[in-house]
């Protein structure tokens, strides 16, 4: 009996080591910069949310957050680099939601060096965005019927995406699929690039959120054809849904969210997630994400994992049904 006493002393008091560590581990960090990865180039809408966040996190933490933007096959690059990155809250992913399907469509087959569902700490999700058809000038198009009836067999319709294996692409195939319309997929590496040759007639539709096209909407240089949500968004109330117009069953939403390597410790994990919340919660904040095109979603963490597995089993299924593969 003595020596189990002893043995169950000892176990208590290493807990308590190990808790008390823990606690004081919290309390210290972030005791250097932090560096918040961009899977992207600079100048589409997941670097300028990144910059924004990045600011306020600074300022809340008091040590710089450095955005590093490591682009490259639809954001895998960057994912790969943040997952062999220390666990230890100094190096962050902020991501859209190619995220989750990017390595299914450029099939990478474990070459990426990470588990999209395992290898990765959910911290928060930051923002759901709402994907539109959006037409350049140069095309002519007014309305989705004159886009449709552009798209021939034996002439298909180009479309932009920021690329393969973007949620746009997705929506770009199931579109296709649901209209008859005979489209051509036309990958770039991000959003902006996207919308420059969108902007310079190269291109004559785009698969893509809000924020990087809403400035050229008041001077004609583009035009939103339809949203992809299931109702028409706040954000852009005029722009009917594509089920409005007839097409049914082609809902597809973006979403951002941020990252830490796996096993990315709970304490540091409650500290960034209750930083984003509170940051979330700024009206400038808010209002600056609507610009973008973004609105704020924040919460426990879990509903990053979540948000994230739901994606992977839904759209997994239909790039399967639809045999895409990077262009």
């Amino acid at each position: 009996m003595p020596l189990t006493r002893r043995h169950a002393l000892a176990a208590a008091v290493c807990a308590a080591a190990a808790s008390a560590t823990g606690s004081a581990w919290a309390d210290a960090y972030p005791a250097k910069p932090i560096t918040l990865v961009v899977a992207y180039p600079a100048g589409g809408d997941t670097d300028a949310l990144a910059r924004l966040f990045a600011e306020k996190l600074a300022t809340r933490v008091g040590q710089p957050v450095l955005v590093d933007n490591r682009p490259g096959a639809s954001g895998i690059i960057g994912s790969a680099f943040v997952s062999k990155a220390a666990p230890d809250g100094y190096t962050l992913l902020l991501a859209p939601s190619t995220f989750s399907i990017a390595q299914l469509v450029l099939k990478t087959g474990g070459t990426s060096g990470y588990d999209v569902l395992a290898g990765f700490t959910p911290i928060v999700q930051t923002g759901s965005q709402p994907l539109f058809l959006v037409a350049g000038a140069g095309s002519g198009f007014a309305s989705l019927k004159d886009a449709v009836a552009a798209a021939r067999p034996g002439k298909p319709l180009g479309y932009a995406s920021p690329g393969s294996g973007s949620p746009m692409h997705i929506l770009g195939e199931m579109f296709a699929r649901a209209s008859g319309a005979s489209l051509a997929h036309v990958p770039y590496k991000g959003v902006a690039p996207a919308v420059n040759d969108v902007l310079g007639g190269h291109v004559p539709v785009t698969f893509i959120t809000l924020g990087p096209v809403a400035p050229y909407f008041a001077n004609g240089k583009l035009r939103a054809l339809a949203v992809a949500s299931a109702q028409r968004t706040p954000l852009a109330p005029n722009v009917p849904t594509l089920a409005e117009q007839g097409y049914k069953d082609v809902e597809v939403t973006a979403w951002n969210g941020l990252w830490g390597p796996r096993n990315l410790p709970p304490e540091i994990v409650k500290t960034l997630n209750g930083h984003f919340n509170e940051i979330l919660r700024m009206p400038e904040i808010v209002s600056r994400m609507a610009v973008l095109g973004t609105t704020p979603v924040g919460g426990e963490a879990e509903v990053l994992g979540k948000t994230n597995a739901a994606d992977y089993a839904r759209f997994g299924k239909v790039i399967k049904e639809l045999g895409i593969q990077a262009d």
